[in-house]
């Protein structure tokens, strides 16, 4: 079913994942543990106050790259270099998808199950995980931060995916590794998941009747 299709008609249930960190593993510590080598505090002090998670989501929230990398180059000129690699290098930020989540979304949408995906996501750089992992297609919509102009957990972005979508929050499971999203999910009428680890989304999704299949599968 495409977006426009799940627009004509309001879901009677559906999942809503997220994707970083639940079905794509990106972290910047791919990338800058090879550029700071041996020196692991060196790299992580780096990501605390200079290339910060709060930084990064201005991104995630629509800020060019180009203006976010200045700004940075501006205010630390000695890391000159390792600011402008988390764009350039931006790929190597992302390790590949997580097996067994990505084989528990196939389920669901072989089932023929209401599958969409909000990710608080750069609209620069969404582009090239779209080219990347073919499972996206899978969806039936997604929702990207840096294309609306909202970070989740805001009111803005998750009514963006309700009435794009049709999306019931009291009949729609939202699955995400951050907790204040997860939160956040729950003051607004999902039903949530905080992510942990596979076995736990799969016991989760299982205990509402999602179809996952059995443990053993592959």
């Amino acid at each position: 079913m495409n977006a426009a299709s799940a627009r004509a008609k309001p879901r009677t249930s559906a999942v809503l994942f997220d994707l970083g960190g639940v079905l794509i593993d990106w972290n910047p510590r791919h990338l800058y543990r090879g550029l700071f080598g041996e020196d692991r505090d060196g790299m992580e002090e780096f990501l605390a106050t200079v290339c910060t998670p709060a930084w990064n989501l201005e991104q995630d929230r629509g800020r060019p790259f180009s203006e976010g990398i200045a700004l940075l180059c501006r205010r630390f000129p000695q890391h000159r270099e390792m600011i402008t690699a988390f764009r350039e290098r931006w790929e190597e930020m992302v390790a590949g998808d997580i097996p067994d989540n990505v084989a528990l979304l196939r389920r669901i949408t072989d089932a023929g199950r209401g599958a969409f995906a909000i990710t608080d996501w750069s609209a620069e750089t969404f582009p090239l995980v779209r080219r990347r992992f073919p499972f996206l297609d899978l969806f039936d919509g997604i929702v990207v931060s840096g294309e609306e102009g909202f970070l989740k957990p805001s009111a803005e972005i998750f009514g963006v995916a309700r009435t794009r979508f049709g999306l019931d929050p009291a009949t729609t499971t939202f699955v995400d590794d951050s907790r204040e999203n997860y939160h956040g999910a729950r003051r607004l009428g999902y039903d949530a998941i905080h992510y942990k680890n596979p076995v736990q989304l799969r016991e989760e999704l299982a205990a509402r009747g999602w179809p996952v299949g059995d443990p053993g599968d592959g």
